[in-house]
């Protein structure tokens, strides 16, 4: 018995095994066997598919905002750092 090469499946893929899965048409099994993979693999899909569908309505706006908060006063930060060190670099002499 050979072993199969590991299979990278496309988020499309995945998309469309999750939504099948979900519309209870057929069974796991049944799946399995249409798509070629595994049952467990379509239930781990079909699961990150539901958890996930919060984001495409926007589920972490307020924490995206904050994130880029965050990164505009890092920004803000490397530039008062840069300018410290130029002013330093030429205060010691050894920006000639």
């Amino acid at each position: 018995m050979t072993r199969r090469k590991r299979r990278n499946h496309s988020s499309a893929f995945k998309a469309k095994v999750a939504l099948a899965a979900l519309k209870n048409e057929h069974t796991l099994a049944e799946l399995a066997e249409q798509f070629d993979v595994h049952p467990n693999q379509i239930q781990d899909w079909k699961k990150g598919f539901v958890e996930g569908a919060e984001d495409v309505f926007g589920g972490n706006a307020v924490e995206a905002q904050h994130k880029e908060k965050e990164v505009e006063k890092l920004h803000a930060k490397i530039g008062q750092l840069a300018m410290e060190n130029d002013f330093l670099f030429k205060v010691l002499g050894r920006g000639q």
